[in-house]
């Protein structure tokens, strides 16, 4: 991917800025976005690199790839900034969920079989992750920047884990990470203005119904590590106005707000 400028992804946002190499894209996001240059910085800015060493995943772990073979992809959302728009911070949570929708619609258009998402955003082909998004909000609560890392010509060889893959072990042959980023940048604008629109309220705006639907963690059984690190068995059978997962046992009905999901086979 060296020297690709992306301009099918330029023309989606207001900024977008190509680094040859990050620690984090996020870490750079927030800093540019709470520094003295704040207003260079506006809502749907986006940085993106192809080699990033330092990245996180969620619940504190390591993301790290082969340089030139994913893209780290940190976009910010400053919701106050459109005219307009009144969205309670207790929504905010549902920015990623959303881009987990937009990923996985965007990794549709090149993998037409096998896409899902599973709760809360990660998105899955064949089961197999080839995409994880991490969440943060801004230190004065006006704003949050959602990081994505896809993986796009790992090979099996490249793969941190068995359960990963990439676009290209799912069949596509050249992938072009600037259409897909395009595809997910535009997917992403239009999920936030309609939770913007629907002043975020879920139901109203069809979104609650589109995340489940591609949610391939409903209807499952499921093993969730809890923050605090007592395992939870049950069966998931929704997400509620707020993002988070029911699960049903037994005994016991949970809405889980965090947690490391499991899909299990019985």
């Amino acid at each position: 991917m060296e020297g690709m400028d992306f301009p099918l992804s330029r023309a989606v946002v207001p900024r977008l800025d190509v680094l040859d190499t990050a620690g984090s894209t996020n870490d750079e996001l927030v800093r540019g976005a709470t520094g003295a240059d704040a207003a260079l910085w506006p809502d749907l800015a986006v940085i993106v690199t192809d080699s990033q060493t330092t990245g996180r995943g969620r619940l504190g772990r390591s993301w790290v790839s082969p340089a030139g073979k994913s893209l780290a992809i940190s976009v910010l959302l400053r919701p106050a900034a459109r005219v307009g728009s009144a969205l309670p911070v207790d929504r905010f949570g549902w920015f990623p969920l959303l881009a987990g929708l937009a990923m996985t619609r965007a990794v549709t258009a090149v993998v037409p079989s096998g896409v899902s998402l599973k709760w809360p955003n990660d998105v899955l082909i064949g089961g197999k992750k080839v995409c994880g998004i991490l969440s943060e909000l801004l230190p004065d609560a006006r704003g949050v920047v959602i990081g994505a890392g896809l993986n796009v010509s790992l090979g099996e060889d490249d793969l941190p884990v068995e359960t990963a893959t990439s676009l290209l072990l799912a069949g596509v042959e050249q992938p072009d990470p600037d259409a897909v980023l395009a595809a997910y940048l535009t997917e992403l604008t239009g999920l936030v203005g309609n939770l913007l629109a629907a002043g975020g309220d879920v139901g109203a705006s069809g979104l609650l119904s589109a995340v489940t639907e591609r949610c391939e963690t409903i209807g499952r059984p499921v093993r969730v590590e809890l923050p605090s690190g007592s395992p939870l068995l049950g069966t998931a059978t929704a997400i509620d106005q707020e993002g988070r997962l029911i699960v049903e046992t037994n005994t016991r009905v949970t809405a889980v707000a965090a947690g490391d999901v499991t899909h299990l086979r019985y």
